[in-house]
């Protein structure tokens, strides 16, 4: 990690695409990581409750005095807004009703649910429970796996139950939902048993009890789903993307390019220039196929030869390319190809991951605050008057990986002096300090005493250094550049400039040793001066070359992700090297069976 110890959610609108523009216009709302996780039927959710919002939707609804179920009969009502609220803050025990000794053990939020309704069963005919099991199906199509929620089991159930009587099937039934809509709302993998270094807070579950209560009074579950699914593009894009790939898989999968001693290059006629084609057609690049003008005698067609390398597929190849994070030079060579041929499966797993993702994510974040896409190498600052600045940049290697987290960005450090951090001090400078302590003096660094006094490096005993540190001066050498961005997190990292600009040229940007280098950073935190309403003047300061801190006069939040699918404004999926290895215990998660 690169640092130095200086003292000194979401309302996004419809047509946006990509998973970083959809993250605008988010309604604030950090909470503490009490997320629901893989629990027990009966416990379904203490967690489920935290931050409900049953009285502000009830009190809308039941405000007009109208039949607030859409039925006429009193017996089809919600209970009043006064009872409701009653039923809802007295969960010491039951209250009398038909599912009293049913609810007796039942989650928080089964309790709170039929409440509502004045303990009036939902699961009363088999074409109610036909319907929960169709609906329970169709969570296949966001990744999950709809045998976590045994919908056979419960038909089975059901049709060896008295429905009439509501006994312990209808509490069965409705936990196995509300179990299915927690996790297709926050997730159903807790990320802090696959990632050690995840920091990011998770909102509770919160639904809309009164519209659940309706869509399931209308035997209509795919609408009940519907309440709990994350209502932003990104989601839905990447949710039609697995219905595409899935479907590519049924068909047999795409074409496998074979193994060639050179690269297909444009201008080259080959036989394999036509699996390239059927191969870029089948994930949309349409337009590189060719037609057999035999079928249409009559008609002039300008479709291109099946064989022949040109423009067209050379561009498609370099869309694919830059879509993959390769270099995107038109030619299929060895990385490009392998890309090519990962199997459908591959990339509907990865699509899956990032899915669950997106519901970890798309939820409580500020209208305005910095995105670091990780797996991406790029920044994107959402500003309050609507714009985004984007950049790249370069993050943490696989060995020293930029964490996820979530923090606030409290100030910035101008013309930065560099202490050593420990990974780096014991690893990388060590050794060398070791051979020869005149590395120090070559490289502008001075030894230190814990209390910062002058250390002759001639004197330490480096085999054993104790409390000595190591810090470099500001200067045009200093890793850290001219410009630091600050904000707490338990990793010690932070955004910074680079004297290695060169290194944004890459494609793939995997090479700090855990902060994140931006290009432009400059510029970056003049508009966080702006935008926070602080008096600064970033290029004044970095001239006179004088180290100093400046606190933002208010906070801005600060988001680090890890995104390995991210759609695109033209409806393709741009798929990242998965570079920290994390897909795979994402999946595995997502197909471990839960228990209800």
């Amino acid at each position: 990690m690169e640092s130095d110890t200086d003292d000194s959610i979401m309302t996004i609108p419809p047509g946006m695409a990509s998973i970083d523009v959809m993250l605008q216009g988010v309604d604030a709302m950090f909470s503490p990581n009490v997320l629901l996780r893989l629990m027990p039927r009966k416990g379904v959710a203490v967690a489920l409750c935290y931050g409900l919002l049953v009285a502000p939707v009830w009190a809308a609804t039941a405000s007009d005095g109208g039949d607030v179920s859409g039925e006429g009969a009193n017996d089809q009502r919600l209970a009043s807004d006064a009872s409701v609220e009653q039923n809802l803050q007295d969960l010491d025990g039951v209250v009398p009703g038909p599912l009293a000794n049913e609810l007796v053990g039942a989650s928080e939020m089964a309790q709170r649910f039929y409440s509502l309704r004045g303990q009036r069963p939902v699961w009363t005919d088999m074409s109610r429970v036909e319907a929960l099991a169709d609906g329970l199906k169709t969570l296949e199509d966001d990744g999950l796996s709809p045998s976590d929620y045994a919908p056979d089991v419960l038909l089975g159930q059901a049709r060896g139950a008295n429905l009439e009587t509501p006994g312990g099937f209808e509490l069965e039934a409705t936990e196995t939902l509300l179990t299915a809509m927690a996790h297709l709302q926050r997730g159903k993998v807790d990320p802090h048993r696959i990632d050690s270094d995840w920091e990011v807070d998770i909102a509770p579950p919160s639904f809309d009890l009164v519209a659940l209560s309706r869509a399931l009074d209308d035997a209509d579950v795919e609408a009940a789903l519907a309440l709990a699914r994350p209502p932003f593009e990104p989601y839905r894009q990447l949710r039609a993307a697995l219905a595409r790939y899935r479907n590519i898989e049924r068909l047999g999968g795409w074409p496998l390019l074979p193994s060639r001693e050179m690269p297909l290059r444009p201008g080259d006629q080959d036989t394999d220039v036509a699996l390239l084609r059927q191969r870029l057609a089948m994930i949309g690049e349409l337009e590189v196929m060719s037609a057999d003008t035999g079928h249409y005698p009559h008609v002039e067609l300008e479709a291109p030869e099946a064989e022949v390398y040109d423009s067209t597929l050379a561009e498609a190849v370099r869309r694919f390319q830059r879509r993959h994070l390769l270099s995107d030079d038109g030619v299929v060579g060895p990385n490009t190809q392998a890309a090519l041929n990962l199997p459908v499966g591959f990339r509907i797993d990865q699509i899956r991951a990032n899915l669950e993702r997106a519901r970890w994510l798309l939820h409580g974040l500020p209208d305005s605050f910095v995105l670091v896409d990780i797996a991406g190498y790029r920044l994107s600052y959402f500003r309050p008057d609507g714009d985004v600045w984007r950049s790249r940049i370069v993050v943490g290697q696989p060995y020293r990986r930029t964490p996820t987290l979530r923090s606030e960005i409290t100030h910035l450090t101008l013309n930065p002096t560099w202490t050593v951090p420990p990974t780096i001090y014991r690893e990388d400078i060590l050794p060398r300090v070791k051979r020869d302590p005149g590395y120090l003096a070559s490289r502008d660094m001075v030894a230190l005493t814990p209390s910062g006094k002058r250390v002759d490096p001639y004197s330490v005993n480096w085999s054993s250094p104790g409390g000595v540190m190591l810090r470099q001066g500001a200067g045009p050498r200093n890793p850290l550049g001219r410009v630091v961005i600050r904000f707490p997190n338990d990793h010690l990292v932070y955004l910074h400039d680079t004297p290695s600009r060169g290194l944004f040229n890459r494609a793939q940007r995997a090479l700090s040793s855990g902060c994140i280098r931006v290009e432009g950073v400059a510029e970056l935190a003049q508009l966080l001066f702006d935008d926070s309403d602080t008096s600064a003047n970033v290029g004044r300061l970095i001239s006179d070359g004088k180290t100093r801190n400046v606190r933002l006069d208010r906070r801005i939040p600060v988001v680090l992700n890890y995104w390995t699918v991210q759609p695109e404004t033209d409806g393709h999926l741009a798929f990242r090297p998965d570079i920290y290895d994390r897909d795979e215990a994402v999946v595995s998660a997502l197909d471990a069976p839960v228990i209800l």
